[in-house]
């Protein structure tokens, strides 16, 4: 079955997307490498929000292990005569594909307020811990002369900037692949039982 083929394509992708999301999320856990600004609970609220590990990570990996799962008869098309069960494996994986929207949702949203807030850091003129840029509302994402305000970790901004970025960005492409998962699923499976669900019984 031809959607059953596109379907084990996006799970394939979802993935290694899923895959590098989890390593993203935990990068952001070490800024610089260094191990001791988790450990004294100097991350900002959104690190800890495990979007990239929970959101764009697992619940996504559910959804591709769903999808790679499908089987098809490549040797049939879409109006050959497939078994019903395919039929409704296609129409489930709608529900798979939706908690892939979720957990690809959750990364976004989480993804862009990082970005809207800001690391949190120590600052210079503060010399305290703080979100020095929340007020500008990502503004401070154009503003480079500013991000010198953050003191420790060292270039947390750019650190924080990067990551988050590629978290919005893998979790934009999943929620993407997800939905046309929905539709391919939604076609697949409507398909399948009105060319094979009639002959089933025989």
């Amino acid at each position: 079955m031809c959607f059953g083929r596109c379907a084990r394509c996006i799970g394939y992708k979802l993935l290694v997307l899923a895959l590098l999301s989890i390593v993203a999320n935990i990068l952001l856990y070490f800024p610089n490498g260094e191990t001791r600004f988790a450990s004294e609970h100097h991350l900002g609220k959104y690190v800890e929000c495990l979007h990239g590990i929970l959101g764009g990570g697992f619940l996504v990996l559910i959804s591709a292990a769903v999808f790679i799962g499908l089987h098809s008869d490549d040797g049939h098309g879409c109006f050959g005569h497939e078994d019903c069960g395919k039929s409704c494996a296609m129409l489930s994986s709608v529900l798979a594909a939706l908690i892939g929207i979720l957990g690809s949702g959750y990364c976004i949203i989480i993804s862009a307020l990082g970005l809207s807030h800001g690391p949190y850091c120590f600052t210079r003129l503060e010399r305290n811990w703080m979100y020095p840029f929340t007020e500008s509302s990502g503004g401070y994402l154009f503003e480079y002369n500013k991000w010198s305000a953050c003191q420790e970790p060292h270039n947390i901004v750019q650190w924080n900037v990067t990551l988050f970025s590629i978290l919005l960005v893998l979790g934009a492409i999943e929620f993407i692949l997800c939905f046309i998962q929905i539709i391919n699923g939604i076609l697949g499976g409507v398909c399948g039982l009105f060319s094979s669900c009639g002959t089933c019984g025989h």
